[in-house]
């Protein structure tokens, strides 16, 4: 992306790009116009520390993510791959340049805003899961619509808990369960909601090759139906299920595979090699 002819100013949506989350209008030429990315990094730094401690773990990264597409982000450690998912998550601010979700330029929002776009659009699958050890499992799944004032979908809460195999494990709190339900607990809340966009940091890190596949499928499914999903992993198995794969290298995308077969291309195995 050209970055000198795509960077807004502040607070200014990109015009090329109409960033209304509608439906774009029609063209001069009367044909439809290209919805513009759900997601967007524009020209992305993200430092730590200064002078002769300064690190640069994201380095003008670019990228765009189109609404209803699985992504799969890889690279060897320290690539910044979790960086960038936490700035594209507004978890973290990027030092320079910007990130668009969904029409809102994330460091535009103040606190309270950008809260109401993480529980309203966003659904967070995190390696450490986070769950409210004094309620049940059905409790934390359905923390985010209690929290929004909204109530449950019975019919989607008993697609997802059966997806995940946990219908037999609701009632239970955290310490009754083991790693992998409570991961699967976490990855249930993330989609409870049906949010446009998930950010999901190595979900399967904590769970058996059996529910690594379920998770991975119901992730497609989501996906399928509309959803849009930002995976970072380090496993091509896990990759192999997403319509694109970004790796990083130093803070900076050094391939956009279209294809995760395109992993075993190029050397790029013997790339991911150094996970």
């Amino acid at each position: 992306m050209n970055t000198e002819s795509t960077l807004p100013a502040a607070n200014t949506a990109p015009s090329n790009l109409r960033w209304t989350g509608a439906t774009a209008s029609a063209n001069p030429a009367g044909m439809a116009a290209p919805l513009p990315p759900l997601i967007a990094a524009i020209d992305v730094v993200k430092t730590y520390g200064e002078k002769e401690t300064l690190v640069k773990a994201l380095d003008h990264v670019n990228a765009e993510f189109t609404a209803g597409t699985f992504t799969a982000i890889m690279g060897p450690s320290g690539s910044g791959k979790s960086t960038l998912m936490h700035c594209l998550a507004g978890l973290d601010n990027a030092s320079a340049g910007q990130v668009w979700l969904d029409g809102n330029r994330l460091d535009s929002l103040n606190d309270n805003e950008l809260t109401r776009l993480r529980r309203d659009e966003m659904g967070f699958i995190f390696q450490s899961f986070n769950l409210l050890p004094t309620h049940t499992a059905k409790e934390n799944i359905l923390l985010p619509l209690s929290l929004a004032g909204r109530r449950a979908d019975k019919a989607h809460l008993q697609q997802l808990v059966e997806s995940l195999g946990l219908t037999k494990r609701l009632n239970h709190l955290p310490s009754q369960m083991s790693g992998g339900e409570q991961q699967r607990v976490a990855i249930a809340r993330a989609l409870i909601g049906r949010p446009k966009v998930v950010f999901a940091d190595e979900p399967t890190g904590a769970l058996d090759s059996t529910n690594s596949t379920r998770l991975l499928e119901y992730l497609r499914q989501a996906t399928d139906a509309g959803q849009t999903i930002i995976m970072v992993t380090h496993d091509a198995t896990a990759a192999s299920y997403s319509d694109r794969v970004l790796i990083l290298a130093d803070g900076q995308i050094v391939n956009d595979l279209d294809s995760p077969d395109q992993l075993l291309d190029h050397g790029t195995a013997r790339t991911l090699g150094a996970l």
